[in-house]
């Protein structure tokens, strides 16, 4: 969308915006070091500017899909980079990865437009940016750390948390050239921010009583009026006007006209929209769409293990836990670890199933392997966000209800057919022992008494044998298995030996 000069309209934003920064400038101006030179660098002439819309939750989905987004800015060489950010916070890490990229952007000057807020964590996420601009009335601060303790309730995050993180703020204010007590004042509530002027060379600084000490103390600075909006139990907040006063913004803005003017734009803005794969990883990481990828990816898996080879169902289950796992890479909660989590359960599964078959220490291994790699790639545990105590458990029960779904599936196709789904050729039906002959009798339904098996019969069996399947011994069909070796169908075979209801087979070209 290209924005043309409005005339007259614009000349009275200029003219308001003006008297604004008179108004507000006040005596820091000769205090504010760097910032006072970022400030004067709009005129400086931009060949392309990006914009990027930044709004709701910071979480590590949204904070993936910003990333995808400033890649898509450098590929298209832009050199201004203006974020709009109407966000009530989010995660702390995320938050903090954030501001940390933007600071780390050297292909282009970044700008935080605020239009309404910037709270919490979104406060800094903006202090990333080479320059902040905010409409007079919109909000910034209130960024103390809270967390979700074991009752669910919500409370201020310790003191060792406040200190990690007043420590990261202040890193970032610093690097951009901002008061770093207001910057902590955000996030620590206790903090209060007198206005200093030092005594010998008349220098004006926004301290704190900690800042102030490790300055020199009061024989150095003279203590000033408290910065209001900083008093104790309160987390520094500032409007637009305010922000600007004390040179925690650059300047005022209302709308895009407004930045078209600041930064002499000439051509359009490359507005980088939400692109069909971003709306696929959002969907895909519902945790209702995520439930429907487990009962079919596993329902596929039960049909691949039951007929090995590449399959339908292979493919299926492929397909499901492909895009679960694609998804959790691009939303930030999964990386190689839980991947190879699950591969490697799935080949302890197939070993159990094709090698070595029984219920035993390779089976079990890997079905936890999988569940494992599953729950893991649901999370997303930060160093000072912590794991919430709810979301282990959420992941358990989703899993735990596709499992019933799957179980109660497998229970109405087994009421309806009279036999089960899939599993029910990994179980031998071996033909009923009369206790008359004292051996086992064919056990077809038409003809309940075909001739006794003996040791040494012949068949050719009917579906492949892994190690279970079926043969064919004369006219009667009946379960059998072998050795532990794969037989394809339509393999001559015979019975090594009969252990009750266990009929053994080989293939003859084996047979001694």
């Amino acid at each position: 969308m290209m924005f043309r000069n409005q005339g007259f309209s614009r000349s009275l934003r200029e003219f308001a915006i003006g008297l604004v920064t008179l108004s507000v400038a006040g005596p820091w101006e000769s205090g504010c070091g760097s910032a006072a030179i970022r400030a004067a660098e709009p005129t400086v002439r931009y060949n392309k500017a990006a914009w990027i819309r930044f709004e709701g939750p910071i979480f590590p989905h949204s904070a993936h899909l910003f990333y995808r987004q400033l890649g898509r800015a450098q590929a298209a060489g832009a050199d201004l980079l203006i974020v709009e950010i109407d966000s009530p916070g989010g995660e702390v890490h995320s938050s903090l990865e954030v501001a940390n990229r933007l600071l780390s952007v050297d292909w282009a000057r970044t700008v935080a437009f605020v239009r309404k807020q910037a709270i919490s964590g979104a406060a800094i996420m903006a202090l990333g940016c080479d320059e902040i601009l905010m409409a007079p009335a919109a909000l910034i601060g209130d960024a103390g750390p809270i967390y979700q303790a074991e009752d669910s309730l919500f409370r201020h995050a310790p003191e060792k948390i406040r200190s990690i993180l007043v420590a990261e703020i202040r890193k970032l204010a610093s690097a951009t050239g901002r008061p770093e007590a207001l910057a902590a004042a955000m996030v620590d509530a206790k903090l209060e921010v007198y206005q200093c002027t030092h005594r010998q060379t008349g220098e004006l600084r926004l301290m704190s009583q900690p800042d102030l000490q490790a300055k020199g103390g009061v024989g150095l600075w003279e203590r000033g009026p408290l910065i209001p909006e900083s008093r104790q139990e309160l987390f520094l907040t500032l409007n637009g006007r305010r922000a600007m006063e004390l040179k925690l913004s650059e300047g005022l803005a209302m709308d895009r006209l407004d930045l078209i003017d600041r930064f002499h734009l000439d051509t359009d803005f490359l507005e980088l929209q939400i692109r069909a794969v971003d709306v696929a990883v959002l969907i895909l990481n519902n945790p209702w769409v995520t439930g429907l990828l487990f009962v079919v990816g596993l329902v596929a898996l039960l049909v691949e293990l039951s007929a090995p080879g590449i399959s339908i169902g292979g493919l299926l289950a492929g397909l499901c836990f492909g895009l679960f796992f694609w998804s959790r890479f691009l939303g930030g909660t999964s990386g190689w670890l839980e991947v190879v989590l699950f591969v490697a359960g799935l080949l302890f599964l197939i070993a159990e199933v094709l090698v070595i078959p029984g219920v035993g220490i390779a089976g079990v291994s890997g079905l936890l392997l999988m569940v494992s790699a599953l729950i893991l790639a649901n999370q997303d545990y930060r160093p000072m966000d912590g794991l919430a105590p709810g979301t282990p458990v959420n992941s358990l029960l989703l899993l735990f209800g596709t499992g019933a779904v799957v179980v109660v599936f497998l229970g109405l196709v087994t009421h309806y057919t009279g036999r089960i789904p899939v599993l029910g050729r990994f179980v031998t039906e071996p033909p009923p022992f009369d206790p008359a002959v004292g051996q086992l009798v064919g056990g077809g339904p038409e003809s309940p008494a075909w001739p006794p098996l003996q040791i040494g019969d012949c068949g050719v069996t009917i579906s492949p044998l892994r190690p279970g399947g079926k043969v064919m011994v004369g006219q009667q069909t009946i379960d059998v298995v072998t050795e532990g070796e794969f037989v394809e169908s339509g393999t001559q075979v015979r019975i090594l030996t009969i252990q009750g209801n266990r009929v053994v087979v080989r293939p003859i070209e084996l047979t001694g």
